[in-house]
């Protein structure tokens, strides 16, 4: 495949093609496949990158950390309190001092117009770890496991259930549409997605053969799926008041086992993390305490069945973010 992605940012799906995409993917199972077999892909020495993180998270930052570890990169972690990005300092201005310093940097945080801010004025690439509106790292290591579990991705039926407002129903949507799937958004009408985005995806979708589902009702939603996916009904940053509405509305979108009865027997669970499961966290023993539910998005009976792949899909964040790595920043 004739593809070079280098010197390209990489903010939002919507920005590359289905082959482009395929490639990213290929190109993370190869470095995948090498790290088991303990081939070294260790030729970066001498490069930099930044990660800026304005929201915290686990998988993210290890998966760049050990991703560029493993290629020889050196690493810097800038948390909210370790830069001045839109406190003191612009973003046009941190993008320009970074850019001068480092080969390639990383932003998660909030709006979808800070990292393409930063992008604008960077000078090198730049990788959307997380918005509000897209998670692209994520797809990539969502699109790897399916191959790795189902084979195939053209006609693949995704049902996603949840908020499908915001960055993770945005971006699969996006993906499915780009690549020839069957996205269903189940979940309650005031949490469908952005018209304007919904319509940008039909029109994906008519070029891929896919398909864009919205549906308040469960059982035809989820009937006859591939893949259920969920996600937390409260992000970050969110306030504590919104919890007792998205319980109401979405409780009845919880993925249970009679979810994944209703789905194909050789369907997977596929869910983003942290997940709310049981009350084993601090925020879940919090909703416990006020709402006396124990499980939120899903059940532990799922989450811990054999159709749960959600910690090989984590795994897989560190190889698709190698591969974005690679091909933008070249050899």
């Amino acid at each position: 495949m004739d593809i070079n992605l280098k010197g390209r940012n990489f903010l939002t799906l919507k920005d590359f093609t289905p082959d482009e995409i395929e490639y990213l993917v290929t190109l993370a199972a190869d470095v995948k496949d090498k790290k088991k077999k303990k081939i070294p892909v260790n030729h970066y020495q001498g490069k930099n990158i930044a990660l800026v993180f304005e929201k915290t998270s686990t998988r993210t930052r290890c998966s760049f950390e050990v991703a560029a570890h493993d290629m020889g990169m050196g690493v810097t972690y800038l948390d909210s309190l370790g830069s001045q990005i839109g406190n003191k300092e612009s973003i046009a201005d941190t993008a320009r001092v970074l850019g001068s310093m480092y080969d390639g940097i990383e932003y998660r945080g909030y709006g979808q117009e800070i990292v393409e801010e930063l992008a604008k004025y960077a000078g090198v690439p730049v990788w959307n770890g997380l918005t509000n509106e897209f998670h692209p790292t994520q797809m990539l290591a969502d699109l790897l496991t399916i191959y790795e579990y189902l084979g195939r991705v053209k006609g693949v039926k995704l049902t996603y259930m949840g908020d499908a407002r915001y960055n993770m129903g945005n971006s699969l949507m996006v993906l499915c549409s780009k690549m020839g799937m069957e996205f269903t958004a189940c979940t309650s009408k005031d949490y469908f997605p952005d018209a304007g985005l919904v319509e940008l995806c039909n029109g994906y979708a008519k070029e891929s053969e896919g398909s864009i589902t919205l549906t308040e009702d469960v059982k035809s939603g989820t009937k006859d799926a591939d893949v259920i996916y969920t996600d937390v009904w409260v992000s970050m940053g969110e306030p504590d008041e919104v919890w007792a509405e998205r319980i109401e509305k979405l409780l009845p979108y919880q993925v249970n086992k009679k979810v994944m009865d209703n789905a194909k027997d050789n369907a997977i669970f596929m869910h983003c993390l942290p997940a709310f499961h049981n009350f084993k966290t601090k925020i879940g023993m919090q909703v416990y305490e006020k709402f006396g539910i124990e499980e939120l998005e899903v059940t532990d009976e799922v989450f811990e069945s054999p159709q749960s792949v959600v910690f090989d899909e984590a795994e897989n964040r560190m190889h698709t973010i190698k591969a974005v790595m690679m091909s933008t920043l070249g050899e």
